[in-house]
């Protein structure tokens, strides 16, 4: 019983196993899939001819042996008959004991069976009819003969009837056969109901050997085509197995991966067109690197150059501006609007030497382990005289918990600078939430405000360069339109992701996640869905389209990474 019940176990622990190798199997391999299907249609089909088959076979061989033993007791009984027919009639019970001795004799004789049994038909016979007989008393005797068969053969002596019998065999097992019932007339004596029982054992063995002989076909049939299938399907799915592994590197960046081309088929005609599309895409990859580099090299180049005079006009403007008071009305005003500019176009000239490293791939982190509630409190008293004249309040919500985090502090505050600043710019005079969270992963801070929002056409652009969702709209405190793109730079290059949700009327939060340690970016401690506001009394009800729109810009982790 122990052993029953562990080897119960272990098949029920075996078969999710194999059903979830299967299934896995199925989805993931066309090969599996095309065997597996072929196998079992012609396992199916086989089945089916190999049934039919066996029982036309059987049906077949059992009407051949029928009629053979319908043939040998007709000619059995004729020669019988005609035997007392000739035969001096009998006037005497010695001489009917006789004559019934003679007609056993010649029925054994004349037939291919010794299994006979005979009746005398008590209202066509005499008294002196000799009693019923039987030639064989182990196997065949009168119980195996069913009323209804003695009951036709008398009705209608001159047809031949049968049925189906079973024998007693070998081991106590039934052996098939059949017996046949005739009629037989002594003449001046009376009828006999005479039985004859063929046994169908060679019919049995023949059928046996048959059906063995057409399994063991089917079987061999069954495992060929499969093996047929396996060998086509793997012909073909191996080159098709070469292309999908080529392009996964040529898309992970091997330019050099191509195609073994072998042959004049419709293989070697994809691995040709694939080699040739391979280089093309190469060469137009070289070409857009060739112009990508020419074009940071410029940037870089003129940003460089420009540094030397916008260095001398900024001396000049700010000289200028230092005197407007002793200047005419209109051209103090100009040395304030020179001074303002070449302010702006040194922020600009400095957003696009950052740019070009981004591009060129030069950007270097300086880690150190910061708090980030330290970091935002900073930004957010440095910014709090700026949201004031714009009539905005600046609310923070600082962690918890342990919010310390290995980054370029320099950088991140450049992000919160940036946003809290857009913040103030499209904020309408509404407060402004900042909030920093932590979990055992990763550390954020959000930006939420409640002026404008943005469209979802405008959220899904917001981190390109020089884009403006209102080009009509005039800029309040400057910005070079890089300011954002930077943002999500700088957020990649912690492994980490820059997030934006916003809504038309309703205002925008962006998010800022980063991960501790070394580790790929997984939770995130602040739903970019904005929470509810610190202070909810005194916050306005903006109309417009109840849209939502989110914007998620997350650096990928590489794959070797994430395993």
């Amino acid at each position: 019983m122990a052993r029953l019940a562990a080897r119960m176990r272990r098949l029920w622990r075996w078969f999710p196993r194999t059903w979830r190798r299967s299934t896995r199997a199925w989805r993931h391999s066309l090969r599996f899939r095309i065997v597996l299907i072929t196998t079992v249609s012609t396992t199916a089909a086989i089945l089916v001819a190999i049934v039919w088959a066996a029982l036309a076979i059987q049906t077949d061989l059992f009407n051949a042996r029928r009629d053979e033993v319908l043939a040998d007791t007709n000619r059995a009984v004729e020669f019988t008959q005609e035997g007392l027919n000739a035969a001096d009639p009998a006037t005497d019970r010695a001489a009917i004991q006789t004559l019934t001795n003679t007609m056993r004799e010649n029925l054994v004789t004349s037939s291919s069976t010794n299994l006979i049994v005979g009746f005398p038909i008590e209202d066509q016979s005499t008294a002196d009819a000799p009693a019923a007989f039987r030639t064989r008393n182990d196997l065949f005797d009168a119980s195996m003969i069913s009323s209804g068969l003695r009951e036709q053969v008398v009705a209608q002596p001159s047809t031949q009837w049968w049925q189906s019998i079973g024998l007693p065999g070998d081991g106590g097992r039934e052996v098939p056969a059949i017996v046949v019932g005739q009629t037989l007339e002594m003449p001046n004596v009376g009828v006999f109901e005479i039985y004859l029982a063929y046994s169908m054992t060679d019919v049995a063995q023949t059928l046996a050997f048959v059906q063995i002989t057409l399994w063991i076909t089917a079987g061999a049939l069954v495992i060929i085509v499969a093996a047929v299938m396996w060998l086509v399907m793997r012909s073909v799915s191996i080159p098709i197995i070469d292309v999908a592994k080529t392009s996964a590197r040529f898309a992970a960046g091997d330019m050099t991966a191509r195609l073994a081309v072998q042959g004049e088929d419709e293989l070697a005609t994809l691995a040709r067109s694939f080699n040739g599309m391979a280089d093309s895409i190469e060469a137009q990859i070289r070409e857009l690197a060739e112009l990508s580099l020419v074009q940071q090299r410029f940037v870089s180049d003129v940003s460089h150059e420009l540094r030397t005079p916008l260095t001398t006009i900024r001396l000049a403007a700010g000289i200028l501006h230092g005197e407007k008071a002793s200047f005419a009305p209109v051209p103090a005003r100009s040395a304030e609007l020179l001074h303002d500019q070449v302010g702006r176009f040194e922020e600009l000239l400095n957003d696009l030497l950052e740019i070009s490293r981004y591009d060129a791939g030069s950007v270097q982190l300086e880690r150190e382990s910061t708090s980030l509630s330290e970091i935002a409190a900073d930004v957010v008293e440095q910014m709090r005289d700026l949201s004031e004249r714009n009539g905005s309040e600046l609310r923070l919500r600082a962690s918890d918990g342990d919010d310390i985090v290995e980054v370029d502090p320099r950088r991140i505050r450049r992000i919160l600078r940036n946003l809290i600043g857009n913040a103030i710019e499209h904020g309408e005079g509404e407060p402004i939430e900042v909030s920093v969270a932590a979990d055992a992963s990763a550390v954020a801070v959000g930006v939420r405000d409640y002026g404008l929002g943005m469209k979802p056409e405008d959220a899904a652009r917001v981190f390109d360069r020089f884009w403006r969702a209102d080009p009509s709209r005039q800029r309040t405190i400057g910005g070079t339109g890089l300011g954002l793109s930077i943002a999500l730079g700088d957020a990649k290059l912690h492994g980490g992701s820059l997030e934006v949700w916003s809504q038309p009327g309703v205002g925008s939060h962006f998010v800022l996640t980063l991960p501790r340690g070394s580790r790929p970016l997984g939770t995130h401690p602040i739903a970019v869905d904005p929470p509810p506001a610190l202070d909810v009394s005194d916050q306005p009800v903006r109309s417009g389209p109840a849209t939502d729109t989110l914007i998620v810009a997350r650096e990928k982790p590489d794959e070797e990474d994430a395993s």
